[in-house]
């Protein structure tokens, strides 16, 4: 087996490229290995094509997306600070080695999968701390000044993992864990054909993988890391259990002789206030009138159908209007401030599905939680009169 040197660097660190151009002058591999994936190789080679914005529209997962790219603009917004473009390391990395005609090896996990599996695997609370957290990151970020060589210690970047196994363990399970095994799969398979390997690594991996190929026999089956997360439809789950909870009211109220008007007020109710949450939170995400007012129109039908969601109609409309452009993915990754990313037309179409999916599920909670004191009427005696009078005319049926 070949020899593995391993440099742990910070994606927005000066110091890392010094470092990682004297360890290839110094080790002379036969290979240099670095943390990217094919597709984030083409992407610093300027050599991959973004996504049409009807794929990503087709795609429908808003939420992972926002996810993604409001971490990228977090670590491009450290980098602007610290006057280091993010990745600069792998770039160098990358350069270094094919202007002394070394190979260079791709040793990441896709970022598809990564992502994929790391949405999937977080808990319900999880992604509630993510959102929240991120929001914060975001309104405070220019406050803050960061030491990227002091985050690179040892001790700090414990300090900063257990911090977020605390935070979400899930989520630091997929990303940190995972790669780390899948990291030293590929440094293990490549050793085998290569003498000298210098890998170029995030600091943050560098204990897990040395821990890994020191006992090779422990790293998990490949498969393991890249096969399909299969969690639980929560969505759907949700989405049925409201369907059949609305029906259930309905059928009850029409049942416990309340009057015809209070059935009504049930059903207007419903419209109003899963349409004005979407429709407001459609405008907080700046999209345009036209795209709240469908938001408003479908969301009581679609919070009834768990197969679809008031923020994909929303969008529809929001694109048809502001017209996203396949440059607008380069403008994303290239702004210095969130304003700026708002002014992209395919973030805004983005942010207003997963604004508006957010207004109507808000609006289904707020609708059972506010609907019996609204009307006026005691559950307990709603639910016992309306059963008792439906038993009755089943039984009528039948008799």
């Amino acid at each position: 087996m070949g020899e593995i040197r391993i440099v742990g660097t910070a994606h927005v660190s000066a110091k890392s490229v010094d470092e990682v151009r004297e360890s290839i002058e110094e080790f002379s591999p036969d290979l240099v290995a670095v943390e990217l994936d094919r597709g984030r190789y083409a992407s610093l080679k300027r050599q991959m094509a973004d996504p049409t914005v009807t794929e990503v529209l087709e795609a429908k997962n808003f939420s992972q997306l926002l996810v993604q790219w409001i971490l990228a603009y977090l670590q491009r917004r450290v980098g602007l600070d610290v006057g280091v473009e993010p990745g600069a390391e792998m770039k160098a990395a990358v350069e270094e080695a094919e202007q002394r005609n070394i190979s260079v090896g791709l040793i990441d996990r896709d970022i598809r999968i990564t992502l994929h599996r790391f949405w999937r695997s977080l808990s319900i609370l999880e992604k509630l701390r993510m959102v929240y957290a991120l929001v914060v990151s975001v309104a405070t970020i220019d406050e803050e000044e960061i030491d990227v060589e002091e985050l690179k210690k040892q001790d700090m970047i414990s300090m900063a993992l257990e911090e977020f196994r605390r935070f979400s363990p899930n989520g630091a399970r997929a990303l940190i864990d995972e790669r780390d095994a899948y990291l030293a799969h590929q440094l293990h398979q490549l050793s085998g054909s290569h003498g000298r390997i210098l890998a170029v690594i995030g600091a943050g991996h560098v204990k897990g993988v040395n821990s890994y190929l020191a006992a090779p026999e422990t790293i998990p089956p490949v498969e393991t890391l890249t096969a399909e997360v299969k969690s639980r439809p929560w969505g759907l789950i949700f989405g049925a259990a409201v369907t059949c909870l609305f029906i259930f009211l309905l059928i009850t109220l029409a049942f416990s002789g309340v009057g015809l008007d209070v059935l009504i007020n049930a059903l207007v109710y419903w419209v109003l206030i899963h349409g004005l949450l979407t429709a407001v939170f459609t405008l907080a995400a700046r999209g345009h009138p036209l795209s709240a007012l469908t938001g408003f129109a479908v969301s009581w039908l679609t919070a009834l159908n768990p197969l679809i969601a008031a923020g994909w109609f929303a969008a529809l409309v929001e694109a048809k209007i502001r017209k996203p452009a396949p440059s607008d993915f380069r403008r994303i990754f290239e702004t210095e401030s969130f304003g700026e990313m708002m002014s992209v037309p395919l973030f805004r179409v983005v942010l207003v599905a997963a604004l508006a999916n957010l207004g109507s599920t808000i609006g289904t909670i707020a609708y059972f939680a506010f609907i019996f004191p609204v009307l006026g009427i005691d559950p307990g005696v709603l639910f016992t009169e309306g059963l008792a009078n439906m038993w009755a005319a089943i039984q009528g049926l039948f008799s």
